[in-house]
């Protein structure tokens, strides 16, 4: 009796196995609403991907999307659905910077990958988690891209800072005005656009009072669509540069470029490389719309999930160990990590000509 129990168990653990085995390999997905498609597909193309190439070992990957829209710390609650629930191997958010820092949390205590696709504020990278990680360039990388353009090579000294009141927009200007003081340069005029009063004269009077010789945006897409053609009707014609966010609202809609138009703006460098150009190609035949950064770097960020688990394996723990050492060359160019999980690499611009993002060539 004793052994045919013991028999019997055995088959139970062992059918318990061999369906464990069939199960997908699975990678969640942090969206800010339901709306925000454009990381979705991005992940879903690079999903796609891989599983035409074999998956792992024959396991299909699955991705798991969940939305974290709804009342504040929703995103604390679907990420941890996604850890206990879903039982992903790693995660990533295209989210704004406060969502992220709740998903952040939760990576933390789970000791589970959280790659970061969107959100560049600095301070997600200065918890020291080691299982953080960002596939963009942050805050801080940006700011120096820009001032060694406006500042290094352009010569221009007096500079306006337009940003918003919303948390991403205040911290990256926070940002840029901290680098600006650690590179000795003029520091730039702030001003705050207030979505509920529009105060767009009082900042455009200010403007022409300060002899301002160009323009930095901070903000998303809805605030660019406002602030940029207005320029021309208070007859602003100083030059604009911009932050990565004003071109996308991870809507699943093409960039408007004629809005951007002459705006020289932070660079995903998708448009510009072999693999970028094929992705957009790609990506329109499948979705019907041109993808923007927050699809490539979603495409991206998953790709390198995959790439990590292909390598160590779907255990939590050595994805983890593998994370720090990847070297990828993605659809956005070269990715890599420093001690903190923040990309290494220089980060490019590019300027709105015609209709098109061409590159900015630099000289320094």
């Amino acid at each position: 009796m004793i052994q045919l129990r013991l028999f019997f168990l055995a088959g139970l653990l062992m059918a318990f196995l061999v369906s464990n085995q069939d199960q997908p390999i699975k990678i969640g997905l942090l969206i800010p609403d339901k709306e925000a498609l454009a990381a979705k597909h991005g992940a879903e193309l690079a999903i796609r991907k891989a599983n035409r190439r074999g998956g792992y070992s024959g396991l299909p990957f699955q991705l798991i999307v969940r939305s974290a829209e709804g009342p504040w710390g929703a995103g604390s609650k679907e990420s941890v659905s996604l850890v206990f629930d879903d039982e992903v191997v790693a995660f990533m958010g295209s989210l704004d910077g406060r969502n992220a820092h709740l998903a952040e949390q939760v990576a933390t205590k789970t000791k589970l990958i959280f790659l970061s696709a969107w959100a560049t504020e600095m301070t997600l990278s200065k918890a020291f988690v080691p299982w953080y990680f960002r596939c963009l360039p942050n805050d801080k990388q940006q700011a120096i891209s820009l001032i060694q353009e406006v500042y290094i090579k352009r010569k221009i000294k007096n500079v306006a800072i337009i940003g918003t009141d919303n948390n991403d927009s205040e911290n990256a200007v926070n940002t840029f005005i901290k680098i600006a003081k650690s590179k000795n340069v003029t520091l730039p005029e702030q001003f705050l656009y207030k979505k509920s009063d529009r105060n767009f004269q009082e900042i455009f009077t200010e403007i022409e009072k300060s002899n301002i010789e160009a323009i930095l945006l901070f903000g998303d897409p809805v605030f660019a669509s406002e602030i940029i053609p207005l320029f021309k009707q208070y007859n602003i014609q100083q030059p604009v540069f911009g932050s990565l966010s004003l071109m996308d609202d991870q809507k699943a809609s093409s960039p408007d470029w004629s809005i951007l138009e002459d705006v020289i703006m932070i660079s995903s460098n998708q448009w510009f490389t072999g693999k970028g150009i094929a992705f957009q190609k790609e990506f329109q035949i499948e979705y019907g719309y041109q993808p923007g950064p927050a699809a490539a770097y979603a495409y991206d960020g998953v790709s390198v999930i995959i790439e990590v688990i292909k390598k160590a394996g779907p255990d939590r723990d050595k994805i983890i160990d593998a994370f720090s050492t990847v070297n990828y060359s993605g659809i956005t160019g070269e990715i890599q990590f420093d001690e903190n999980g923040n990309r290494i690499g220089n980060v490019g611009l590019m300027k709105i000509s015609n209709g098109k993002p061409v590159p900015v060539e630099k000289d320094y």
